[in-house]
């Protein structure tokens, strides 16, 4: 393939991924998007691979790497269930961390990548190579602690290290020291030990940064890391000097950081205090059983006969999904329920919070996997004036998004965070295994107010019963 035909490649490719971006903005176009979104990359790797840069001689490594990747990527994708989804989109920012770590090592031992760059241009491909590895690390070890604290490998408590603002700035003092002396570097070997310092410091700034974020803030950090991660890939590109790379990097990575600040705006919190970390401690003071410590009031546990009663007798239902129904892999017997209901000629929506679940959209794939009806699906903005004239709202597994703590508790750690006001409806059910707070750690006065009531148990295992009662 000739250098004009590989960039008039890129250019579709990268039209492509700009439309991609652009279906992925609504559920109704998020099918076309996602195909845009793979013809461009299946186009951008041909291009690459037939391209001029690439010789005869290296065809064959290049290929048995893709054959290796994507068999890799072809098992992931058939057996990692829905729930593990968030955990494996950390992982795959870490692959994209990695390779430009690995890029950038590559590039700056490799005598030929550097070869025809003099005086300025010299020193600003060396400086990409510096700063691509010291984006790649941080990716890569941020990413890993995310990965290790979403699958439970890790503990969801932030670590918060004594003087932790105070190591962050002597770690960037000393990346910025040791660029000096890369930058002065003659030759590979005088180069290689300040960058394999910055290395070993940017992986350790990674870890901390992520280690000290607390377990409620996860669905942000997935997002920043997204958005690490396109830089990254920016900083790949330029030290390829490929162009697709740089404006597909630069594309997933203001994207991200826009979808970062819409969560933290979620959340009634900025980036800057999701970084110093700290909210989604474990360590919150849990209520003695039966002690004064409880809120007031008592719970009201309900039965699956008698929840099918209330949803029978309803006209208007708001179901509010979180993590506990993506565990329980409840979301197909909700479409069931979902679809009896609507049948009768019951109005029934489902209420998504912008951080349910653990990952951006969590809640929006599921029901999408289930089958359920875009066009029932809210944003939380969309629904909070109508719970009051709802009948019943079902709580699936949701803790912390649904806390009127979050409005009547100044002192509360999640105090100001915008939450669906399902308390507001005529009866509320909320489904739980136990009476456990949730991923913030901070109690729930929902539990107990009047108009209340508790389903314990499996979320799948109650719904089914739900579901037969319905039927009978």
């Amino acid at each position: 393939m000739s250098s004009s035909l590989a960039t008039v490649a890129y250019i579709g490719a990268t039209i492509l991924f700009v439309l991609s971006l652009g279906g992925l903005s609504n559920q109704t176009t998020a099918l076309r998007g996602n195909l845009y979104g793979m013809v461009g990359m299946t186009l951008a790797v041909l291009a690459t691979v037939f391209g001029p840069q690439v010789t005869a001689a290296g065809l064959p490594w290049i290929i048995g790497a893709m054959v290796i990747g994507g068999g890799i990527g072809l098992y992931a994708a058939r057996t990692v269930q829905m729930t593990q989804m968030p955990e494996l989109v950390a992982l795959m920012h870490s692959m994209v961390g990695l390779a430009a770590m690995l890029v950038g090592f590559a590039t700056f031992i490799d005598p030929t990548a550097s070869a025809g760059f003099e005086g300025a241009a010299k020193t600003i491909h060396e400086l990409e190579i510096y700063i691509g590895i010291f984006i790649g690390a941080v990716t890569f070890a941020g990413s890993v602690i995310a990965f290790g604290k979403l699958s439970g490998r890790v503990s969801g408590s932030p670590v918060l290290l004594p003087g932790r603002h105070w190591l962050n700035l002597a770690g960037l003092l000393v990346v910025i020291y040791f660029g000096g002396v890369f930058m002065q570097a003659h030759d590979v070997q005088a180069g290689m030990l300040p960058v394999i310092v910055m290395t070993i410091v940017a992986l350790l700034f990674g870890v901390h940064m992520v280690m000290a974020i607390g377990g409620a803030d996860m669905p942000v950090v997935v997002s920043m890391l997204n958005s690490y991660s396109g830089w990254a890939a920016a900083a790949t590109g330029f030290m390829l000097s490929n162009d697709l790379l740089i404006v597909v990097g630069a594309l997933v990575g203001s994207s991200g950081a826009i979808l970062s600040y819409i969560m933290c705006n979620a959340m009634n919190r900025s980036f800057i205090s999701v970084i110093a970390g700290g909210f989604g401690t474990t360590s919150t003071p849990k209520p003695a059983a039966g002690g004064a410590a409880q809120p007031a009031g008592e719970v009201t546990p309900v039965t699956a006969l008698e929840t099918a009663d209330l949803l029978r007798d309803a006209k208007s239902v708001i179901i509010v999904p979180g993590y506990g129904m993506a565990v329980a892999q409840a979301q197909h017997t909700v479409f069931e329920i979902t679809k009896f209901l609507r049948e009768k000629g019951v109005n029934v929506r489902f209420g998504i919070h912008p951080v349910a679940g653990r990952m951006p959209g969590h809640m929006n794939v599921l029901l999408a996997e289930a089958k359920v009806p875009y066009d029932i699906v809210f944003e939380m903005d969309e629904l909070n004036e109508d719970f009051p004239d709802t009948d019943v709202t079902m709580v699936i597994g949701a803790n912390d998004i649904v806390n009127p703590s979050a409005q009547d508790d100044p002192s509360s750690p999640i105090a100001g965070m915008p939450v669906l006001e399902v308390w507001k409806a005529k009866t509320s059910i909320v489904m739980k295994r136990s009476m456990a707070s949730g991923y913030a750690g901070v109690d729930n006065p929902l539990f107990y107010k009047d108009n209340n009531r508790m389903l314990f148990g499996d979320a799948k295992k109650m719904l089914d019963e739900v579901l037969t009662a319905l039927k009978a």
